[in-house]
């Protein structure tokens, strides 16, 4: 099994370890069901009637795409 060197080393940030291809597709899932988590949480905030439903899920779908961004950098970095 190859080992993926992830090198996370950025001010305030704790150190990426190297992932194995099996942690490495953890993280790919990870990344695609917080995409698709956002995509459908956007599409229900946009087709919701009550303000403070859209708002809730217009939060939730922008915390879905905070934490896909956050999980891209480990593979960025």
């Amino acid at each position: 099994m190859s080992i993926i060197k992830l090198n996370y080393e950025m001010k305030g940030r704790v150190k990426m370890p190297n992932l194995n291809q099996i942690e490495l597709q953890h993280l790919r899932h990870l990344i695609g069901a917080h995409e698709t988590a956002y995509q459908k949480l956007n599409t229900f905030s946009s087709q919701a009637v009550d303000p403070q439903i859209k708002q809730v899920f217009s939060k939730s779908a922008q915390d879905a795409l905070n934490t896909k961004q956050k999980l891209l950098s480990f593979l960025n970095d």
